[in-house]
């Protein structure tokens, strides 16, 4: 039987969160044993000190949310993250760069990255609400030769998340060699389904509680 809570990210990535919101996701991740947790980095030290022996890992985002700092940014914020207790990092890609079809340059920043934190998941967040499906099936080619070990679909904060075509799309070059994760818009359980039907293997939703209880939720991320 699977286990879809293992395959979550539990979610909350607001502005402005507060120790309220981190605390009510961080208490919900430990009850129904999600995955993770994934929460901007200043969070991270408070949440490593709250799931010690819980088995709940820690997601930490990366050039968030657009995707457009330095290389050696991205890779000093990725080493602080884990430092501090991230266990996977969700890294943002230069869009523009990559709609420049500069892919030497979207390439390298991945890379630089995942120097920076090689003993560590890595996934790569190519906002595919932006990118049409030639972008799509390139930047996936791009994720594999970096050395990433996912590709993730979306931050959450553009005009959509997570589509089954997208997945499709994607797993169609990835095969076996990385892995899918499809995140923002997923509402319910048959959409999570059908998505790991396609070839996800993480989901990153703060709708989490209501999809595995088989509801419908359009709140949030």
């Amino acid at each position: 039987m699977t286990n879809y809570n293992q395959m979550i990210d539990h979610t909350y990535l607001k502005a402005d969160a507060t120790i309220e919101d981190i605390n009510k996701l961080l208490a919900e991740a430990v009850k129904f044993q999600f995955k993770t947790v994934c929460v901007n980095a200043s969070w991270v030290p408070y949440a490593k000190t709250k799931l010690a022996n819980t088995g709940v890992g820690i997601t930490c985002v990366v050039g968030f949310p657009l995707g457009a700092t330095l290389p050696q940014v991205k890779a000093f914020e990725a080493a602080e993250a884990i430092e501090a207790g991230a266990s996977e990092i969700d890294m943002v890609i230069n869009i523009g760069k990559l709609k420049d079809g500069d892919y030497s340059y979207v390439l390298e920043d991945i890379k630089t990255v995942k120097a920076a934190m090689p003993n560590n998941i890595l996934k790569v967040i190519v906002e595919t609400a932006l990118l049409n499906k030639s972008e799509i099936e390139k930047v996936t080619q791009i994720v594999i030769d970096s050395g990433a070990e996912f590709i993730k679909t979306s931050t959450g904060f553009a005009s959509r998340g997570a589509s089954l075509e997208d997945i499709k799309i994607m797993k169609a070059i990835a095969g076996e060699k990385i892995q899918i994760k499809a995140a923002g818009g997923i509402s319910n359980k048959d959409d999570m389904i059908k998505m790991i039907d396609a070839g996800a293997n993480r989901f990153g939703t703060s709708r989490s509680i209501a999809i595995i209880k088989g509801k419908s939720s359009n709140e949030g991320y």
